[in-house]
């Protein structure tokens, strides 16, 4: 695990229109970190920081705390009938764990992802070139990276970023073929993040921001018993996380 000094950068966006709820505006704060050391990624995770590549982000916005982190209490997470009923449905969905990787299949996949999503939920659609997918996605691992492959008769259809944490798993992205919607593949894959977490004896699932205005986020509250991050804590600073029932 590297723990090596790195070059932080620190910057924040302008107030914009918020991407999470009507009429509000956002601001976000950032942090370019080169190689981030394994015991500083936990440390931002838990103080509510989202790592994309090399880039770690965290709403703060004015009279506004709409976003909270949130993380599954995994070893303490029991599955319900519909969990079940879910993880049998995808009995001959196949999985793997590796360093994340870029290939045409991955961006083929990605491009299909957002383009239904934005048909479905009105996203706001970009294209991603190879660059910027290495970018968000590939860059900034080090040794605590990995994505996790499904499929099915051997055709690639989900990608999962996570990052593996002292006491958990970081969830950053899931993006999957929409043609298995049919497969419930964004819960299959958290339920698949819960169980990696318990048969490794982590106590959590980081899940990023819930927010309960807005319909992309507030499924989040569905996985019970979480917690949720009190505040916005500094590095300096013991972050406070609360059960909420």
């Amino acid at each position: 695990m590297s723990n090596k000094p790195s070059r932080i950068v620190e910057f924040s966006t302008l107030p914009a229109k918020c991407a999470y709820i009507d009429h509000h505006t956002m601001r976000m704060e950032y942090k370019f970190i080169e190689d981030c050391p394994y015991l500083l990624n936990q440390k931002l995770v838990q103080q509510g920081w989202r790592r994309f590549g090399e880039y770690y982000s965290r709403p703060n916005c004015d009279g506004c705390d709409k976003c909270l982190s949130l993380r599954i209490k995994a070893d303490e997470y029991r599955f319900t009938k519909n969990a079940k009923r879910t993880i049998r449905k995808n009995a001959n969905t196949k999985f793997l764990l590796q360093k994340p990787t870029l290939t045409r299949n991955h961006l083929n996949l990605y491009e299909k992802y957002h383009r239904y999503m934005e048909e479905k939920k009105g996203w706001k659609h970009y294209e991603l070139s190879p660059n910027s997918y290495h970018e968000l996605y590939v860059s900034g691992a080090m040794d605590f990276g990995q994505e996790v492959l499904y499929f099915r008769d051997d055709k690639l259809v989900g990608v999962d970023l996570i990052d593996f944490l002292a006491d958990g798993i970081s969830s950053i992205y899931f993006f999957y073929d929409p043609e298995y919607a049919h497969l419930s593949l964004g819960r299959f894959s958290i339920y698949q993040q819960i169980l990696i977490a318990q048969m490794h004896k982590l106590p959590y699932v980081y899940l990023g921001y819930y927010v309960k205005e807005c319909d992309s986020l507030k499924y989040k509250a569905d996985y019970k018993p979480f917690e949720i991050l009190q505040g916005n804590p500094s590095l300096n600073e013991f972050p406070l996380w609360r059960e909420e029932l």
